[in-house]
């Protein structure tokens, strides 16, 4: 008899910085998700495709849940509540070895949940293997959960298991993408997110937060085999765009550098990436700024 073919979505949840993106980009083999090591780093739910043999797995990779301090901020944690209205399974990150006043408050928000939580506790390799079973015994008298799991994403321990785990609770289902797609997002999305990747690795301060990116313009140029792509970068304040085009501009060539190699292994294409840096004054609370930029 053969096996039965499942699907389902799996929502990620977890406090800003515990590692959604760079878990679900191990689980995918490929990225699809920016990571950085500020919080916050991902403002939309992403959706990333994982294709078996036997199962197809959509994970949702979605927003920190914080205490939003703007417009932006209430939208990314409305976002992220969104995403667990109509999936399959919830997977809850926490820090192992590392319990904090927000997974408390995560906690109490998921009391209402009613699909099977799995918790993930991420960064093991951080941990002895002593304290992770401490730590999840400790976790797990807070609630009930579909199963517990300690893994590293950034090592990849135990990745394999926690795909075995998620599969089981999985309902039998229809194959929902085909078996090349690694993400639903279109081409822009991420061609954005890489670039916005790259100014999050290279700034500090407010000034991250502060980034958006439009693309203007992705277009096909067959005789030169290549992709011509421009975007702009926006920014608060003037003294933001002189940080973000840097000394003689490098700032912005090594941004364009780094980001169009990270579009060519994705794309599988040459690229000619083209960056305008602008001011736009407090997008972060103004709905208007926030719907043109994307964050509907």
């Amino acid at each position: 008899m053969t096996e039965a073919y499942k699907s389902g979505f799996v929502a990620v949840v977890g406090r800003p910085n515990v590692g959604k993106s760079t878990l679900m980009n191990a689980l995918l083999g490929q990225k699809v998700a920016i990571v950085s090591d500020k919080p916050q780093t991902t403002r939309n739910t992403i959706r990333g495709v994982l294709t078996l043999e036997h199962a197809q797995i959509v994970f949702l990779d979605t927003p920190g849940l914080h205490k939003p301090l703007h417009k932006l901020g209430e939208y990314m944690v409305k976002s992220a509540f969104q995403a667990l209205e109509d999936v399959d399974l919830v997977l809850w990150l926490v820090e192992a070895g590392k319990w904090t006043t927000a997974d408390n408050h995560i906690l109490e928000e998921l009391s209402g949940v009613q699909q099977p939580v799995i918790l993930v506790a991420n960064k093991a390799d951080q941990v002895s293997s002593a304290e992770q079973e401490a730590f999840l015994e400790q976790v797990a008298e807070k609630r009930s959960f579909a199963a517990s799991l300690a893994v590293s994403a950034l090592e990849g321990t135990n990745l394999d298991e926690l795909i075995d785990l998620i599969v089981e609770r999985l309902e039998e289902g229809p194959k929902y993408y085909p078996d090349d797609w690694l993400s639903d997002q279109p081409e822009r999305f991420i061609v954005a997110e890489f670039i916005r990747e790259e100014l999050f690795l290279r700034t500090e301060q407010e000034v991250p937060h502060s980034i958006a990116v439009d693309v203007d313009e992705i277009k096909e140029d067959a005789e030169k085999n290549l992709l011509r792509i421009r975007a702009t970068i926006y920014v608060e304040r003037d003294s933001q765009k002189g940080i973000v085009i840097g000394q003689g501009g490098r700032m912005l060539k090594e941004v364009g550098t780094n980001a169009r190699l990270q579009m060519e292994r994705l794309l599988g294409a040459r690229v000619h990436l083209e960056l305008w840096v602008k001011v736009k004054k407090d997008w972060r609370n103004k709905p208007g700024a926030l719907r043109e930029l994307g964050y509907q």
